[in-house]
């Protein structure tokens, strides 16, 4: 295991990288994050695509590739997590909740995803990542500027003050198009949903297909004042 970094070291050399980094390819990015951080680097996954998985395996042969079980994910989603697993040089580590789904409606009552999100998310997101992150010095996310206004300012390397980690975004400045590119090249498993309405998925009771001239994360937590699950904000 690579020797852990202070904190005021880490938060340094993020911001040093981010200036340095910003123009560089994202390949380069994540082989910077694995040569400069080792074992105590990962990339986490949504499953929504496996672009990031295919780039890490790339630049560090069997990565920790980490994925957030929350109990609400469709079987597409659980079905590309175990393809990238199967077919892809990376270690795929599955992180779950405390409670499972049965057992958070009997504390909270059923479908607290409809009542309180954010507490549903804190519980099933949010928790699990920050302990499941505690061994990693940095880690990286497929965050994309061009998403939503709310990550249009994404470095391709800073600090995550509230975890004590770098955070790595090495595909913050592509657009959609260069994502379905990259896709196209190298033959990348995606989830089936992107072809069936659904270009941005989370969880299926608060995830619907997106309709023409919506914004691309318009069917995540419809009806709400919701745009982020709190895992990066």
């Amino acid at each position: 295991m690579t020797t852990r970094l202070e904190d005021t070291d880490l938060e340094g050399l993020a911001e040093k990288a981010g200036r340095e980094l910003e123009d560089a390819p994202a390949l380069d990015i994540l082989r910077w994050a694995a040569d400069t951080f080792g074992s105590r680097f990962c990339v986490t996954s949504s499953m929504e695509d496996a672009v990031m998985a295919h780039l890490a395996s790339r630049a560090f042969p069997g990565v920790d590739v980490v994925f957030l079980d929350t109990g609400y994910h469709f079987p597409e989603t659980i079905g590309t997590r175990d393809a990238v697993a199967a077919v892809m040089d990376v270690n795929v580590i599955t992180l779950t909740p405390r409670q499972t789904v049965a057992e958070q409606d009997a504390e909270y009552g059923p479908r607290l995803h409809d009542r309180d999100p954010d507490l549903c998310c804190a519980l099933r997101k949010v928790q699990p990542l920050e302990e499941g992150l505690r061994e990693y010095d940095a880690w990286a996310t497929g965050l994309r500027r061009d998403e939503s206004p709310t990550r249009a300012n994404t470095p391709v390397v800073g600090w995550d003050a509230r975890r004590r980690k770098v955070k790595i975004s090495p595909i913050a400045r592509w657009t959609q198009a260069d994502v379905d590119a990259y896709v196209a090249e190298h033959g990348v498993l995606t989830n089936p949903l992107l072809m069936d309405g659904y270009p941005s998925i989370g969880c299926a009771p608060c995830t619907r297909r997106v309709l023409e001239g919506e914004d691309i994360r318009s069917g995540r937590w419809a009806g709400s004042n919701k745009t982020e699950c709190g895992l990066h904000g």
